[in-house]
């Protein structure tokens, strides 16, 4: 049978559904004689490596995951949310609350096809970390053998994207925390097994557990080996949205910001403007893929949500916060007394008399001077509950992209919306993004961060290689090549407000994103791309709000931001840079040049 995404037991084993089977060691082994082989082969090893008590084979069922939720309460994991429709709540170890870009690593036989060569006197590589295999296998004997024993291992199996999508990759995971269940059944879809995904986590813990969260971070290893899937295809860090104008004309877009700029946001948007709707396909992920008639097409491969809480509400995101009402496991956000969670910008008068618990677990009171909860703290909700989900968010041939967007933070210089002038262009465009650093990265404070294509904490091979394939599919033959975006929310005015509403007011940069796929003619010309005629881009009902603060174009700030990128290029990409995209940064500096 099949059970939403998610652990395909009838599928893979045959005879083993049911809610679960845990084994003992020598008869999980010759249970899995009904797995394929390479499923099979898999197990066997990660069981021989790990030496685990038992073996439970996850299938995903209502039973299964009522089963492993009580395991959890009782273990002190998760904490009931009676506020909500089985809601939970976990609070992590305080070092365990974002990516760790400085501890993920790329493994690969030569160095190069990992990251590019940093040049003589360069500071330390941003677009990466290589491991040797060597070293690698090295990492894997200091940290996995033996380091099950005593305990359960978990064998969840999961498909990522829709079940029978050419699109679709199915795997294994092998952990001994079966934490890691839950959402992974809220995050992934059941499929005949394909492919593999490796992953492992089995930490040893040398000192007590924080709020139960097994969890080593001195020892935390995260490695991509990008020899095992080369496959041809886009697969970045973008939301998806269908964008339907008043006349039922609809258009698909990919977008990729750096966490907690506000992709959720804007993949479940409500639009301002009368007559337009957004559904939602994805808020993270995108894979895609030319169709044989030339159409870059796209799925979502998870099936659900892991938003950022803080700044969440019924004001700026009213489809996620009726998303989040059941089925819900939150991280590291604050808890009420009366068994409801808060957060900073939640919005929601507290009931007299009730007491706060911050996600450190300590009593919280507003006007302390630490946030009630993790600025990174999350959500994890089934996809299939919000209320606006595309009809073809699942269809398995993916959706049409019609345009592509990049984004970011930047509080000065950058125009709310401008369009690149080719594909090639806009290849520059995505690499040259820069934004604020967020909460969702180990990096703290405001400072700007270079961050190509949002990906940066993400690469799973040499940055220039990834560059250079993202020009060669504006080459492929007989595509039909989305247009591509750059936008940018977080202008701020000389006392440091925001200049533009964001928000549902962004459909009305997707209205005049949506016109110039239709072809009208409504942009001008600046040195950066085309931007919004004045009379394009409607502004009706914002008062206060100024078109020339929108789209600041000027030569020194433009100058200073060519100057930086040609440094980022020389000192993180070398002579891997393709040439096409030290053209364009050479073809941007002549422009402002002219300004």
């Amino acid at each position: 049978g099949l059970w939403g995404r998610w652990g395909a037991v009838g599928q893979l084993g045959g005879p083993m559904g049911g809610w679960g089977v845990v084994w003992g060691y020598l008869g999980g082994l010759w249970a899995l004689g009904a797995l394929p082989p390479p499923a099979r082969q898999f197990v066997e090893e990660g069981v021989r490596l790990c030496r685990p008590r038992a073996l439970h084979l996850c299938d995903g069922s209502p039973a299964e995951g009522a089963a492993l939720l009580s395991q959890l309460q009782a273990e002190g994991v998760l904490h009931p949310l009676p506020k909500y429709d089985n809601c939970w709540l976990a609070r992590t170890d305080p070092r365990d609350v974002a990516r760790v870009e400085s501890r993920t690593v790329l493994v690969t036989e030569r160095e190069r096809d990992a990251i590019p060569p940093k040049p003589p006197g360069g500071g330390p590589q941003q677009l990466g970390n290589w491991m040797s295999p060597p070293a690698f296998e090295q990492a894997v004997q200091e940290r996995f053998p033996g380091c099950m024993e005593g305990r359960t291992m978990y064998i969840l199996p999961f498909s990522m994207g829709p079940v029978g999508s050419p699109l679709a990759k199915v795997g294994l995971q092998l952990t001994d925390s079966p934490a890691l269940a839950p959402p992974q059944k809220k995050k992934t879809l059941p499929h005949p097994f394909l492919t593999l995904f490796f992953f492992f986590f089995s930490p040893l813990f040398p000192e007590p557990l924080v709020s139960q969260w097994p969890c080593d971070p001195a020892r935390t290893l995260v490695a991509h080996l990008p020899d095992q899937r080369r496959i041809g295809w886009l697969a970045e860090h973008m939301l998806i949205l269908g964008v339907t104008d008043p006349a039922g004309r609809k258009r698909y877009v990919a977008a990729a910001f750096p966490s907690a700029c506000g992709k959720t946001n804007l993949a479940m948007m409500t639009p301002a403007l009368p007559g337009w709707r957004v559904h939602c396909v994805g808020d993270d992920i995108a894979w895609m893929k030319f169709d044989a008639e030339g159409r870059l097409r796209a799925i979502n491969p998870e099936s659900g949500f892991f938003g950022v809480a803080p700044g969440t509400s019924m004001r700026t995101n009213p489809n996620a916060m009726l998303t989040i009402q059941s089925n819900t496991i939150f991280t590291n956000v604050g808890q009420t007394s009366d068994g409801g969670v808060y957060w900073e910008g939640i919005d929601q008068p507290l009931n007299p008399g009730t007491a706060l618990t911050s996600w450190l677990g300590q009593p919280w009171t507003p006007g302390d001077p630490q946030p009630c909860a993790h600025p990174n703290s999350r959500f994890c909700a089934p996809a299939n509950q919000c209320p606006i989900m595309d009809p073809a968010w699942e269809d398995p041939e993916g959706v049409p992209i019609d345009a592509i967007i990049f984004g970011g933070r930047r509080p000065e210089g950058v125009p709310l919306v401008y369009e690149a002038f080719n594909w090639r262009h806009g290849v520059f465009v995505g690499s040259a993004m820069r934004s604020e650093a967020t909460a969702a990265a180990e990096h703290t404070g405001r400072r700007l961060m270079h961050d190509p294509f949002a990906m940066r904490p993400f690469f799973g091979y040499n940055a220039g290689q990834y560059l250079a394939h993202w020009l060669a599919v504006g080459e492929r033959e007989g595509a039909r090549l989305p247009r591509i975006f750059h936008v940018n929310w977080f202008l701020r005015d000389g006392a440091g407000r925001f200049v533009w509403p964001g928000f549902g007011h962004n459909a009305r940069v997707l209205a005049w994103i949506c016109s110039r796929v239709a072809g009208e003619d409504n942009a001008r010309t600046t040195p950066v791309g085309l931007v919004p005629r004045e009379d394009a881009l409607d502004l009706g009902g914002l008062p206060g709000v100024s078109y020339a603060d929108l789209f600041p174009v000027s030569r020194p700030f433009w100058e200073k931001e060519a100057r930086e990128l040609r440094r980022y290029y020389e000192e993180n990409f070398g002579e891997d840079l393709p040439e096409e995209v030290m053209g364009e940064l050479r073809a941007l500096e002549e422009r402002v040049k002219k300004m």
